[in-house]
């Protein structure tokens, strides 16, 4: 194998170079020394991320122990709360591999400290795809809930946890830039540009796709709202309350990520002309941020689980009212719209 002469030679490889050499190479300094503020930082963030796996890990939890919901679309926000409390190890593991401690970091292990931020995000996004296409047709349809086995919602959930660990092995394994040292990135400087640029590209697309499956869905109970009157209309009022909640998710998603996203892409199309250094941190804080809102949302929205969720805190009080999954007052041999009205009862 080749060795280069020069960090800027053409397209050889030399994969004997360390993490040190790319950072050099793309002008992004290693802090040599802890300050106080590094101190406060990583006090602060990784205090976040415990609050964020214990939240999520309560938003588990609360699913299952509820026989409520026991059910395929709890099952997929079990895995999006999965997701972020994924998220929220990967962040303290970057906390935790910063600093002057990035220069310690064999290419294998800062590979591993980027993919598991990869993982979450990827994770997340197949998540919502997922809550997506399942909400549409449960409401389109009219149904109560989805018609998917226990078997098929495992499938789907390993399907996603697959594709994420797939796409955040592939700038290891297929696409970095230590046989294209020009293409190197600012921001993760083993990564290539053209990685970048089709990573934010595939995201943001994926976020325009959630949109427009979520705005089909409110707008088809919109118009079923206004034409229903009486128990019905009530049925489909808690219907739009739903698609409120859903909406809720995915915009605060969509806040917390874009702006991490379109740093990436301008990264990838301008590199050092983006100056995208000088604000990558603060699109790192937005997009943690988002694994900790999913659970306010639950909490705000959902009485059902809002009630779990003071089941699992407080402990069983004894009285039988309090214990979660009891028996609902609505039967299964309701009329069916009257029964979308708890059924859609999601979040």
């Amino acid at each position: 194998m080749q060795a280069t002469e020069s960090p800027r030679a053409g397209n050889s490889c030399d994969y004997s170079h360390n993490v040190t050499f790319f950072y050099k190479l793309v002008g992004k300094k290693i802090s040599e020394d802890w300050t106080s503020r590094d101190y406060v930082v990583i006090g602060v963030g990784l205090s976040v991320c415990l609050v964020v796996v214990l939240s999520n890990l309560t938003v588990m939890a609360a699913i299952a122990a509820n026989r409520r919901f026991h059910f395929p679309i709890y099952y997929l926000l079990g895995n999006m709360a999965a997701a972020d409390l994924f998220a929220g190890l990967a962040y303290a593991n970057l906390i935790l591999n910063t600093g002057p401690w990035t220069a310690r970091l064999t290419k294998a292990q800062w590979f591993v400290r980027s993919a598991l931020v990869d993982i979450s995000l990827t994770a997340s996004v197949a998540n919502l795809l997922a809550v997506a296409v399942e909400r549409h047709q449960t409401v389109v349809t009219v149904q109560l809930h989805s018609r998917m086995t226990n078997r098929r919602v495992v499938l789907l959930i390993t399907c996603i946890w697959a594709a994420a660990v797939a796409m955040g092995l592939v700038p290891s394994t297929l696409w970095n830039c230590e046989c294209d040292l020009a293409n190197c990135s600012t921001i993760a400087p083993l990564y290539s540009r053209r990685f970048l640029v089709f990573w934010a590209s595939f995201n943001l697309l994926a976020f325009s796709v959630m949109a427009a499956v979520y705005g089909r869905i409110y707008l088809y109970v919109r118009r079923q709202s206004s034409r229903c009157g009486g128990d019905a209309a009530q049925g489909q009022l808690m219907v739009v309350n739903l698609m409120k909640t859903i909406s809720m998710v995915l915009v605060a998603f969509v806040i917390c990520w874009t702006p991490g996203l379109l740093t990436l892409l301008l990264e990838g199309l301008l590199g050092k002309d983006s100056h995208a250094n000088s604000y990558e941190k603060y699109c790192l804080v937005i997009a943690e941020c988002n694994s900790l809102v999913n659970p306010i949302i639950y909490c705000l929205r959902d009485e059902e689980m809002r009630g779990t969720f003071r089941w699992l805190l407080c402990g069983l009080c004894g009285r039988r009212a309090e214990k979660p999954g009891a028996p609902s007052a609505v039967q299964y041999g309701a009329p069916q719209l009257e029964v979308v009205s708890v059924n859609i009862r999601l979040m």
